[in-house]
């Protein structure tokens, strides 16, 4: 097949060119050329911004064009636009947070999103992130009816993750010692290997049409699987506590989990998915974060390596970055250890 991707050169963009490769795939990249611009010397590139370069796809045509890198609806909806004629059909890489009320466990893609009262918003915070993504959605099904592939993946983690939202955690245990952890070791989490959810995707767009619209778009060969998927991991529930001693095991070290109740974190200010990455408090208001219903996507073929090969490999990957490293997520060695000396206090 002849796939268009948008980005394709940052964390899940490498490995769906991965995936597709292997697959005996033709690739196009269309993005600025800023990140890894030497990863793919082998196929074609065509440098650009979306928001003013489109132009510079004209003529061509794709069977399918992924979007790894949309998150206004304004921008992603002109990429709809100047494509709708020229691919197949439209992948769009959205995100759990589209979804409104995460009270309830067990949500599945025909869960409400949520809204935004200005949806002229270009900013990305924490309350516009999901919304926005969800309008970008709409826009996609609008110009690709039953062309459009939504992908609704939770938290990807594995090499060359930029956010370090998980590699925090196998490289801190690593390091050994007192180890500070949120919460109790049966919080649910949900993870997925970027490996698995690239090889997904790829997977649901060799699939044969399933849909109900026309076989052909102009001269392309409509293909692919379409409709909207959860797309997260494992199989079964996943506890923090298990994630922590994979790490442990993996990289055999001496680390002592000191669980930290939700209280005493909230008090000293420590952030959930930020200062403590993965972590989000089990709350009644989250009860469903770390429980979203994966089950289409099980069906549809979603497989997952097991999670000491994603510790090993990010560990792996993680060693060569360089040494004066600064990381973007996780609690630095002089606030973690102020923690520590706080709980002994506590617990007096």
């Amino acid at each position: 097949m002849n796939i268009l991707i948008i980005g394709g050169t940052r964390f899940l963009g490498r490995h769906l060119v991965d995936a597709a490769l292997s697959n005996g795939h033709t690739i196009t990249l269309f993005n600025r050329g800023k990140t890894g611009p030497e990863l793919f010397p082998q196929i074609e590139t065509i440098n650009g911004d979306r928001e003013t370069d489109l132009n510079r796809l004209a003529g061509r045509q794709w069977e399918a064009v992924i979007d790894t890198c949309g998150y206004f609806p304004r921008i992603v909806n002109l990429s709809a636009q100047a494509l709708k004629d020229s691919a197949g059909m439209f992948v769009f890489i959205s995100s759990f947070s589209v979804y409104a009320d995460f009270s309830r466990i067990g949500i599945n893609e025909s869960d409400p999103t949520g809204g935004l009262t200005d949806e002229g918003i270009e900013e990305i915070t924490g309350e516009s992130y999901g919304p926005l993504k969800a309008l970008c959605e709409q826009f996609i099904s609008q110009k690709f009816p039953e062309r459009a592939l939504i992908i609704r993946p939770g938290l990807i983690v594995g090499p060359h993750d930029p956010t370090d939202r998980f590699t925090y955690w196998p490289a801190r245990v690593a390091a050994g010692g007192d180890v500070l952890a949120p919460e109790d070791p049966q919080v649910p989490v949900q993870i997925i290997d970027v490996r698995d959810l690239a090889g997904f995707i790829i997977h649901l767009i060799e699939q044969k049409s399933t849909g109900h619209g026309p076989a052909r778009t102009g001269n392309i060969a409509r293909t692919g699987t379409i409709g909207v998927y959860n797309a997260t991991g494992p199989a079964v529930e996943l506890s923090f506590g298990a994630m922590l001693e994979t790490c442990k095991q993996v990289s055999g070290s001496d680390a002592n989990f000191k669980w930290a109740s939700v209280e005493f974190l909230s008090e000293n200010k420590v952030a959930p998915w930020s200062d403590l990455p993965v972590w989000v408090p089990n709350t009644p208001a989250d009860a469903g974060f770390s429980r979203v219903d994966i089950s289409k996507a099980l069906s549809a073929g979603l497989t997952f390596r097991t999670l000491s090969e994603t510790v090993r490999d990010t560990l792996a990957w993680a060693s060569t970055r360089p040494i004066d490293y600064k990381w973007l997520a996780g609690l630095d060695t002089d606030r973690e250890i102020e923690l520590h000396s706080l709980m002994r206090e506590t617990r007096r």
